[in-house]
Parts: C-alpha cells; sequence; structure tokens
C-alpha cells in the first residue's frame, strides 16, 4: 500500500499542549543555555534553517505545501527538521524523483506532522506520546508523535541528532528521516515493546487490512503480555502458532472506529472477529475484559491504539 495514499488531506492548524504520559528525561543534547546556535535566535525557523544549509528539501516542500508563512510567523512551535539526505531517502524509498511528485496537500500533511504547538526543548521532553499539528485523524483529532527516550532520543523511528536549536519563534530539532502519517499498524512499530504484536499482525497476513482507510480502534497488548499467553500456553512464542490461529486473537483486539478513551463507555462492544464481543469496565479506571488499559489514544491516521496488559482471547 502506498503510505502517500493514506494521508487524509483534511488539516487544521491549531495550537495543542504537549502532552508526555510517562518516561525517563532526556540526557543528551543541548541545554538551552549551551545552545551553538543561539546567536541565530533573532531569526524565526524558516531563516534559521535557510542558513543552516542542510534543509532546502524541507523549505522547498514548505513552499509547495503553503506552510513557509506559518512556519515563519506561528509563535511557540518546535519542529522536528528532517535533513536534505532524510528527504532523498524518503523519495527513494517511495520511487520518487522529486518532491514535485507529492501533491501540496499532501506535503502539508507531512510537514503538519513534523511540528508540534509548544516549546519542546530536549531537556523536558521524556518517552511518551505527544500530539503534532496534523489533525487529519477522523475528528480532526491531532495525529501521535511517539518519543522513545534511552541512549537516543528517537521520535517515532527518526532519530534526534540535534537538538534545541532557537528561533524567535520556536525550536528545532535535527532528526534523520522523515515522519510520514501513522497507520495504526506504524505506531506498533514504532516501539520495541510490541514486537510480538507486529510479528503476529506479519504472520496472520492482516498488515494491509489494519492499514487500510478504516477506521479501527485496536487494543494492543505489550511484550509482556503475550510472554504471559506463551506461558500459559507452554509455548516459546508466535512461530509455534499458525496464522489460522493468531488471526481469530487479533481481531478480537479491533474494533471498527475511532473510539477515544473518552468516547468509551461501558458494556458490550463488537469487534472484528465475527461474533465476538468486547466487554468493556469503566468502574475502576479501563478494563477489557480481565486486561487494563495502561496507557490510551496514541492516535493513527486510520484509528487509534490503546495499550493493554493480556492478550484478549475470545471464547
Amino acid at each position: 500500500m502506498n503510505k502517500l495514499n493514506s494521508i487524509d488531506m483534511k488539516l487544521n492548524f491549531k495550537i495543542f499542549p504537549i502532552l508526555i504520559l510517562a518516561g525517563i528525561m532526556i540526557t543528551t543534547g543541548c541545554d538551552k543555555d549551551d545552545d551553538p546556535v543561539a546567536e541565530m535566535d533573532e531569526k524565526n525557523i524558516v531563516e534559521v534553517a535557510q542558513e543552516a544549509g542542510q534543509f532546502s528539501m524541507l523549505l522547498h516542500a514548505a513552499q509547495r505545501a503553503g506552510l513557509a508563512d506559518f512556519l515563519s510567523t506561528e509563535n511557540s512551535i518546535t519542529v522536528f527538521a528532517p535533513t536534505d539526505d532524510a528527504f532523498a531517502a524518503l523519495l527513494a524509498g517511495l520511487g520518487l524523483s522529486s518532491l514535485e511528485e507529492i501533491d501540496a496537500t499532501t506535503l502539508a500533511g507531512i510537514l503538519a506532522y513534523h511540528v508540534v504547538g509548544d516549546i519542546a526543548y530536549s531537556s523536558a521532553l521524556s518517552s511518551g506520546v505527544v500530539p503534532s499539528l496534523n489533525t487529519s485523524a477522523p475528528g480532526n483529532v491531532p495525529l501521535s508523535l511517539l518519543f522513545s527516550v534511552g541512549e537516543d532520543v528517537m521520535v517515532n523511528k527518526s532519530k534526534v541528532t540535534t537538538a534545541d536549536i532557537e528561533a524567535s519563534n520556536g525550536l528545532i530539532h535535527i532528526i534523520d528521516k522523515v515522519l510520514l502519517p501513522p497507520s495504526v499498524v506504524d505506531v506498533a512499530t514504532f516501539s520495541e515493546d510490541f514486537s510480538a504484536l507486529v510479528s503476529a499482525v506479519v504472520k496472520a497476513g492482516l498488515v494491509d487490512a489494519l492499514s487500510a482507510e478504516g477506521p479501527f480502534t485496536v487494543f494492543a497488548p505489550t511484550n509482556a503480555a503475550f510472554d504471559e499467553l506463551f506461558a500459559a500456553l507452554g509455548i516459546s512464542g508466535i512461530d509455534e502458532l499458525t496464522a489460522e490461529q493468531l488471526t481469530p486473537i487479533l481481531t478480537y483486539h479491533v474494533v471498527s472506529g475511532n473510539v477515544r478513551s473518552t468516547d468509551l463507555s461501558a458494556g458490550e462492544v463488537g469487534t472484528l472477529n465475527p461474533g465476538s464481543n468486547l466487554t468493556v469496565d469503566l468502574s475502576s479506571g479501563v478494563m477489557i475484559n480481565e486486561s487494563a488499559v495502561i496507557a490510551a489514544d496514541i492516535q493513527g491516521a486510520n484509528g487509534v491504539v490503546h495499550v493493554i496488559d493480556k492478550v484478549l482471547l475470545p471464547e
């Protein structure tokens, strides 16, 4: 499936506050007081990028998408800026020769996914979920960026290579890959904690189905949840389950619609496993059958992901 075809054309540029769920504080990157380009902070984000000399494709994309003025004048924003090398790798991966082959609306959606509506110094970031300014998800909900903070700072699957470049209207963090608005399957690939789930989806042949328009709500078990299941079944892992065994289990974790945590209500809800319902209990936290929701509302372009601590098994 061409990832560009899945990008919704609706855009609504608003300022959304940073929301970090939990995690470890960043220990790498520049401190605000030690910023080597602090003398450039009287220039706006576009001017800083122009002088840096490695963002010509980003700036060209912003011009074509009609976002150059926004990035020059909007205050208190943070841009995760892919380099020219990152854009060249994207074009090569898509089999394209230039940005001219991507329409302006699609470019606008991609670029909006690189912007956060607040000042986000590296020292204030932690692992978790942040809303971007791309609001192309169902219901004009902002798409999520997933941060993983450890030895490196990762945004989705892109690494922050230089942090905290100041401009008069915000910050730039340089990243080494272009971020594309993700499907619910892509969201699962952004964290190693879902490697068992991703392996199961691939083995069951459900990648294309869950990358379709949707929208879908996915209750995503962690690796620890799968380990618990394997122990109960007396097996070592996904390799010992067939695609025929995995398919009804995985489809039992998917509900039609973009059901965010604020939209959940107690009772039964149908799944993509025909005839099998989930039971939602809101009396003490959020329970899906016997599994607790431990992180909610990770928003993709074609649906939303909620993290759960047990694998759900249909009767």
